[in-house]
């Protein structure tokens, strides 16, 4: 449960206690980043990766990509879910260059590229309108298969519907909330010795998560957390608009949002943020 101390006093993020929130295996990249910048990093996950309910539509598709134009894939997770079940068909690199391949993100691309694959388009901004933005003149009258999470926006496969495409979309994995984290989380939250200055948000995902694990009266009591004394003197750090926007309708507003939401973008938000404002305990109000 005790933070990380480390790094000199001159680091930017100098004893900032930082809760990072994201699935246990993807959590490294962001809490080596805050430790770089010298913070002291807690690790509680607000999201767990499972199975879908079923692989069906995904096997089903994966055996007939050649009817495919496009390709999109919006996590790092979808990449490494549909190459499980790429490798577990016994499907043969070369089934895999008959279509273009977009991502959501630089993050997402380089787990693609790993593979051996090349991505063929990239949003300037990582998030779903922009990566239909991206395809609009590119899908009319095009097949195209979209790999997510069990539960999204249905940003995508809607719009890209409306430009004329044909979308088929594919469970990959399904985010739960991780129930072993409650205790843990709201231990942390009633100790003042331990209490976070920040906690961070890469999704909306980890925003609901969290307020089920640590809220009082859960996420479904929307508009009365403001009331909550709970989160008093902690800054909600979000990794882009779209997770900001989670948090607003919950009645919460995040003190930090990344300009490139990445999670470099996350931690430089962070440090910037930090910057601008005087050393202070975590007893100070950011988070309402």
């Amino acid at each position: 449960m005790k933070p990380v101390p480390n790094q000199p006093s001159r680091a930017p993020l100098h004893s900032v206690r930082i809760l990072v929130g994201r699935a246990r295996h993807q959590a490294s990249a962001l809490s080596q980043g805050l430790r770089a910048m010298g913070a002291q990093v807690i690790e509680i996950p607000f999201i767990q990766i499972r199975r879908p309910r079923s692989y069906a539509p995904m096997d089903a598709a994966l055996r007939n990509l050649h009817r495919y134009h496009w390709l999109i894939l919006t996590s790092v997770n979808g990449v490494e879910a549909l190459w499980s079940r790429i490798e577990k068909l016994g499907i043969a690199k070369s089934q895999l260059s008959s279509f273009k391949i977009a991502a959501i993100g630089p993050a997402t691309k380089k787990a693609i590229e790993a593979r051996g694959l090349t991505v063929d388009v990239v949003p300037k901004q990582y998030v779903a309108e922009s990566v239909v933005k991206s395809l609009r003149r590119k899908v009319k009258g095009k097949n195209v298969l979209l790999a997510r999470a069990s539960i999204a926006r249905d940003v995508i496969p809607r719009e890209l519907r409306r430009l004329g495409a044909r979308v088929d979309v594919a469970e990959a994995y399904a985010t739960v909330v991780p129930q072993a984290s409650r205790a843990r989380l709201r231990a942390l939250l009633r100790d003042p010795k331990l209490r976070p200055h920040f906690v961070t948000f890469t999704s909306s995902s980890t925003v609901r998560n969290f307020l089920e694990l640590a809220g009082p009266d859960g996420p479904r009591n929307r508009g009365n957390l403001r009331k909550k004394s709970w989160l008093d003197g902690i800054s909600l750090a979000s990794i882009g608009p779209v997770t900001s926007s989670t948090l607003r309708e919950y009645g919460l507003r995040p003190a930090v949002e990344a300009r490139q939401y990445t999670i470099p973008g996350l931690i430089a938000a962070i440090v910037a943020h930090q910057k601008s404002t005087k050393p202070r305990s975590a007893g100070t109000n950011r988070s309402r």
